[in-house]
């Protein structure tokens, strides 16, 4: 507690400090004017809609460089990250307002992405290099109207960067860094990324390339409660993407992508249990087309892709005293033919049809999945109706069909309403409410496994409404406040009583708060709260806090310096514990709140030519537990260094 207090109050003198030295003239905060995608899939303004969107610029990519995408999402209100701070070789799990992994949808460049070789379908974003990210757009609360499965509690757009008008230009990014735990120290320079793009604009042909290599190694992913040390786990990985683009005339464009990521990692064998023979490699390959045209009235596009998720494992079994492979492979299908028309500068339709494929081909020593017998098809025809008026208010309500050939028909609804009470030169107030319903089908792997599927699965539903307001005054205050309450039917579990797959409920809410202080030109504060009730958890993987609180202060003395620091402190969670591995079975063992305060800085020569960063995370060298039983990373340190042509 006197360390939370001490660096609350190093926050808060820091603020009045920097407040007494200068009433620069600042640049206008505009977030209401701020243009988003995820919303509506077209470009639509933030204040003419009453759902809550978070947006993480290219700016803000570029001043947490060295940071992984994971990371930046964890500084986000109402996501946490289980896992964001424990070796990268183990998984991790997004958390948003206390829901599960299953309940996000991860987009790239607006294509559903999932791994339908997973359990819950959902996508590891350690598939995904920040460096090839142009922005990222987090929308909250329930999407399945626009975006069918999986859109539960949020929908993360992550937008890969593009090519620039220039003939040719590019990038070289290199960072090196330690991997220590807060115990050890002897990592050396074990942290190692690089990054080449290379990318332009002939006549009406655009290319981009980029190229990624991470290297880490140094620190164990089980933690020792012995004696022993434990052997280093190492990840390494690499991403390719190619886009090309090509204007056939003023109406009509084609856009191409291919991306292929891979890494491969060393596992342990359990909480407080070393592994040196345990592997594991996993790859992701996706390849489309977006042809788009537009028209007197609107726009109208097709996105066709796919996807596969490789995945595989070498892992010892102490039973049989073997080393046993496992192989998974999913596939996906995506086709999404989408209209928007404007009737008029007040109403627009955006209306579209969806078919997706899926399966899912698992061989391990214990059961065979075929993909054969586990596959699923989805039609879904959808609409939204978005009514924009001349005095400040917004309307935008819709609906989606999901025709699913193995259990039928599912229809989702939601509306939002948004209403600027108040919008001059000083300041802004949108009040904004929405009510939406969301559905998760069950993964392959649920309806399917020898041992543990269930064929009679219901899909999982939710029912979200949030309330809220977004204010800003002047140029240098801003402030939203959002109260949600979600309610699961036939949530997917795991029975630990039956060993199979079942349907339960839960219900969940809590609120946001998020402001922004920016009182001179040199300096902004930044922070978040969230506080989530769930009231029933689920086996295994609990972790959800009740609270969360993240503080940063951005410090620019100089035109081409920026300072960073940013404080996070984490509530208590819970794991249950099933079999009393850890304490007394069938009851929860408590993991204790903790503290982080990272610090990042830049500095950039010759323009935007050359730009060195730095970062020093958990400065104070906190000892908690991330994942219980599973190593978490202490003080350590970055640098590396930005180049642009």
């Amino acid at each position: 507690m006197k360390k939370q207090l001490l660096i609350v109050s190093v926050l808060a003198c820091s603020f009045v400090n920097q407040n007494l030295f200068s009433q620069e003239k600042k640049e206008k905060i505009e977030t209401l004017e701020e243009v988003v995608v995820v919303a509506t899939k077209f470009s639509l303004k933030k204040e003419n809609t009453g759902k809550v969107i978070n947006t993480i610029t290219q700016k803000q990519l570029q001043q947490n460089a060295g940071k992984s995408v994971i990371e930046i999402l964890n500084t986000i209100a109402g996501i946490d990250v289980r896992g964001v701070n424990a070796n990268p070789t183990e998984p991790r799990s997004i958390n948003v307002r206390g829901g599960r992994s299953r309940q996000v949808l991860v987009l790239i460049d607006g294509v559903p992405v999932t791994d339908q070789s997973a359990i819950n379908q959902e996508f590891d974003l350690r598939l995904v290099a920040v460096n090839q990210i142009e922005s990222i757009e987090i929308l909250k609360g329930g999407s399945s109207t626009l975006y069918g499965s999986g859109a539960a509690t949020a929908v993360i757009n992550i937008i890969l960067k593009k090519a620039s008008i220039d003939k040719i230009s590019g990038s070289f990014e290199t960072s090196v860094g330690t991997n220590n735990t807060a115990n050890t120290s002897e990592s050396g320079l074990s942290d190692l990324n690089q990054n080449v793009n290379i990318n332009g604009t002939l006549g009406d042909f655009n290319f981009l390339g980029s190229f990624s290599l991470t290297g880490v190694d140094g620190m164990s992913s089980a933690k020792s409660n012995t004696n022993s040390v434990f052997e280093n786990d190492a990840f390494y990985s690499k991403n390719g993407l190619l886009k090309l683009g090509y204007k056939v005339t003023d109406q009509l464009n084609i856009e191409t992508f291919l991306n292929y990521d891979e890494f491969d990692y060393d596992f342990d064998a359990g909480a407080f249990s070393d592994s040196d023979v345990n592997t594991g490699n996993q790859e992701q390959f996706r390849i489309g087309i977006k042809p788009k045209y537009t028209y007197n009235k609107g726009q109208v596009y097709v996105l066709a892709s796919i996807n596969t998720v490789n995945r595989a494992l070498n892992q010892f079994n102490s039973f049989s005293n073997t080393l046993d492979n496992y192989q998974f492979e999913g596939r996906s299908l995506n086709l999404d033919l989408v209209n928007k028309y404007e009737f008029s500068p007040q109403f627009q339709l955006i209306a579209g049809i969806n078919y997706q494929e899926h399966n899912n081909n698992t061989v391990t020593p214990f059961a065979t999945i075929d993909k054969d017998v586990a596959n699923f098809n989805t039609l879904d025809p959808y609409a939204s109706l978005v009514y924009i008026s001349d005095y400040g208010l917004s309307v935008n309500v819709g609906g989606r069909l999901n025709m699913h050939n193995v259990y039928g028909n599912q229809f989702v609804y939601d509306g939002n309403v948004a209403y600027n009470i108040l919008k001059n030169e000083d300041a802004t107030v949108k009040l904004l409410t929405s009510y939406s319903t969301a559905f998760i089908a069950p993964s392959l792997y649920q309806l399917y496994d020898g041992f543990s599927g269930n064929i009679d699965l219901n899909p999982e539903t939710n029912e979200t409404f949030e309330v809220g307001f977004d204010a800003t005054y002047k140029d240098w205050l801003q402030l939203d406040v959002v109260y949600f309450n979600r309610r699961e039917t036939d949530a997917i579990i795991f029975d630990n009583t039956t060993f199979k797959y079942g349907n339960g409920s839960s219900d969940a809410n809590g609120f946001e708060v998020n402001t922004r202080i920016s009182p001179v030109s040199y300096l902004t504060l930044n922070a978040s709260y969230t506080y989530v009730d769930r009231d029933v958890f689920e086996d295994f993987n609990d972790y959800i806090p009740a609270n969360k609180f993240v503080a940063g202060l951005d410090f620019t003395p100089f035109k081409n310096t920026f300072f960073n620091l940013t404080y996070r402190n984490v509530g208590e969670r819970t794991i249950f514990d099933r079999y009393g591995s850890f304490g007394t079975a069938g009851e929860d063992v408590i993991l204790e709140d903790y503290t982080v305060l990272d610090f990042m800085t830049n500095y950039k020569l010759l323009g935007d030519t050359v730009t060195i960063f730095a970062a020093v995370t958990n400065i104070l060298n906190e000892d908690y537990d991330d994942i219980f039983g599973y190593s978490t990373r202490g003080r350590n340190y970055k640098v590396g260094v930005r180049l642009s042509f």
